[in-house]
């Protein structure tokens, strides 16, 4: 995801905050400091910095769960809506699945219980707790002001409560959603299943967003735009990766493509971009071998910058990682991804050049294979 930006790392999981979680900080503290001064507005920054460490620590109870079924966690973003732990794949039996969706909400349990613990040794009552809760919950649906004689402890135990309760609801792709797609996916399949608990947390997404515009709830409709993109993407990207099971690169590469020598000039590679429909081209030594790639932005780049008369050697992109044959479709993909660039040169085990990965012919092979079955 852009905009995201990395603050910590533990235990090989990046943790990451997206830019929009930072606005919205910083929003709140602005209009808290002009509301009611600076010291409110410092108070209210520590405030979320907790609630922070809260989110944290729920995503790392689904990350450490993954990890329990062998699936490593590359990071986790902070969004305005909570967490996003980013798994590597999603857990083979619908049973782990459900595990690892119980397991970020079972942490905040464990967190509103430590805090009640903590508000009741330090005085407060549980008669005065429920009553702050149902006054913040009056607050949260426009239908009153949030409580201002609640201490730190008790508003951080509200908060993870709410928190707890928004996470159960049963759309995709919050925490109750993932638990009805294992559900489902039990019963129907993970492709149905994920088609279904996607369309319900799409649903969801757009009642909260028609609520939260009727009500004048900005973070409503913050909170409904982010469910109902993840919900879409999630679901595509688990169809991409059902549809490609089985393939290798050998079944995904164009054969029929055109090299360039690392000599050429970029007018030469200028007549051969428009001779054909080819937009990568593998860059080769005089010997055959890949030095890199040229794509259409590098060409455009070079041309403004070099000139015709620039070589391609100058234009291209060198730092290209070549991909044997034999890699299957789901780490094709990611290395396709992880490079940037809407292709890769494919090299055997002798380092000859037998293939070009692009993004196009993935597309195209998808779509006959879907449209076979």
């Amino acid at each position: 995801m852009r905009w995201s930006y990395t603050i910590a790392r533990i235990r090989g999981t990046e943790v990451k905050v997206h830019l929009t979680f930072l606005l919205l900080l910083g929003w709140i503290a602005y209009d808290v400091w002009s509301a009611a001064g600076l010291a409110a507005a410092v108070g209210y920054t520590l405030f979320f910095v907790a609630f922070f460490l809260c989110i944290v620590l729920h995503e790392f109870g689904h990350i450490t769960m993954a990890r329990r079924f062998g699936v490593r966690t590359p990071d986790v973003i902070l969004l305005p809506i909570g967490g996003v732990a980013r798994l590597e794949r999603i857990p083979e039996a619908p049973r782990q699945e459900l595990l690892v969706a119980l397991a970020g909400p079972a942490v905040t349990v464990a967190i509103i219980v430590v805090l009640l613990a903590l508000a009741l040794v330090t005085g407060e009552t549980a008669a005065g707790i429920v009553e702050a809760a149902r006054a913040t919950g009056r607050a949260l649906a426009g239908r009153g002001n949030f409580p201002e004689d609640v201490t730190f402890v008790v508003h951080l135990l509200i908060v993870n409560a709410a928190v707890l309760v928004f996470n159960l609801i049963p759309a995709f792709p919050l925490d109750g959603g993932r638990v009805l797609r294992a559900v489902l996916a039990r019963r129907l399949g993970l492709a149905r299943g994920t088609r279904i608990a996607g369309a319900i947390g799409q649903m969801f997404a757009l009642v909260l967003g028609v609520c939260g515009f009727i009500w004048s709830q900005p973070i409503w409709l913050l909170v409904a735009f982010f469910i109902f993109l993840g919900a879409g993407s999630e679901a595509s990207a688990v169809a991409t990766r059902l549809a490609g099971q089985g393939l290798t690169v050998s079944q995904m590469m164009v054969t029929d493509f055109r090299t360039i020598p690392v000599y050429a000039t970029l007018q030469q590679a200028v007549d051969l971009l428009l001779a054909g429909e080819q937009r990568e081209f593998p860059v080769v030594d005089n010997l055959g071998r890949t030095e890199g790639i040229l794509t259409r932005d590098n060409l455009i780049r070079g041309l403004t910058r070099l000139g015709p008369g620039g070589t391609v050697g100058e234009a291209m992109t060198s730092a290209a990682p070549a991909v044997p044959p034999t890699l299957g479709f789901q780490e094709a993909l990611d290395r396709l991804r992880a490079s940037g660039l809407p292709a890769l040169p494919v090299v055997d085990g002798s380092g000859a050049l037998v293939g070009l990965l692009t993004r196009d012919n993935i597309t195209d092979l998808l779509l006959v294979r879907g449209a076979r079955r």
